[in-house]
């Protein structure tokens, strides 16, 4: 068994989140996956274990325990298996369904396109939304008020906090133990999509993931799925639509994430990733 190490939504090992990666993790059981991931310290690392049909059981897990699904640990793994064998279509499946992707190569680099699960977006209660912002640290005054606070799930749920400036986005300094405290008693097992808008189809985000055991995650594409069918909800585009977003840059690793928003269905997330010798 070899732990490949990968980092995605960049072009430079020094870019990107992290994550390592087993492609054959049929010898390992739950305790084996889970203290890999906990000896290697990133976001997620990624099992994978072959199916006859030449497809993928994928199984997540961050230092903290398992996740039913990461964005940035699949295309890694799909570069990885990519760089493996050659770029074509993937399929793996994971607890939260089947996801579909596709590789290419461009440019001497290897790129990944993953289609999540179908959207769902909703509301939060008065109270739960006054005290995710406290956990935040953050007001009312501190949001867009041209797009609202709600939770998006595209394979897991996240909250899509719109900040009003990127100035307060870069100020961020949350509650790190109110928060895990709030997220696991609403069993949000991923990150807070906090964004602040540059352009019509492009925004920069912060991704604090507490579930994990992180301070903040260098890109997310999970998030970043949930933000194109938060966006989808809304109107906010014409569809089909494309959207970027650049996350990490807070962190000293700068991320460029793609989000292909369609009419209907899952939202496509793609992305470069390359290996890297820790």
């Amino acid at each position: 068994m070899e732990i490949l190490h990968y980092t995605a939504f960049t072009d430079t090992p020094n870019g990107g989140n992290q994550a390592g990666v087993v492609l054959d993790a049929t010898a390992l059981d739950t305790a084996g996956m889970a203290a890999i991931a906990t000896r290697l310290g990133y976001s997620e690392s990624v099992f994978l274990t072959p199916r006859p049909d030449a497809s993928y059981d994928v199984r997540y897990f961050s230092p903290a325990g398992e996740v039913s699904f990461c964005g940035h640990a699949t295309i890694a793994a799909a570069v990885a298996l990519a760089d493996a064998v050659g770029a074509g279509l993937l399929n793996f499946h994971t607890a939260v369904g089947e996801i579909p992707l596709t590789t290419v190569e461009a440019g001497g680099l290897m790129r990944a396109t993953l289609t999540s699960v179908d959207t769902q977006v909703t509301e939060l209660s008065v109270e739960l939304r006054a005290h995710l912002l406290r956990a935040l640290c953050l007001t009312e005054d501190d949001l867009d008020p041209a797009l609202p606070l709600l939770l998006s799930y595209a394979g897991n749920w996240h909250p899509i906090v719109p900040l009003a400036t990127g100035s307060l986005l870069a100020a961020l300094d949350y509650d790190f133990a109110a928060l895990a405290q709030l997220m696991a008693e609403q069993e949000w097992g991923a990150t807070v999509n906090l964004v602040s808008r540059i352009t019509a189809t492009s925004f920069e985000a912060r991704n604090p993931f507490p579930p994990g055991g992180v301070r903040e995650d260098a890109a997310t594409g999970s998030a970043a799925a949930s933000l194109g069918g938060y966006l989808r909800h809304l109107g906010e585009l014409p569809l089909p639509a494309q959207v970027t977003v650049f996350q990490g840059h807070h962190m000293g690793r700068p991320s460029q994430l793609s989000v292909s928003i369609p009419a209907t269905g899952g939202i496509g997330v793609s992305g470069t990733a390359v290996r890297f010798v820790p």
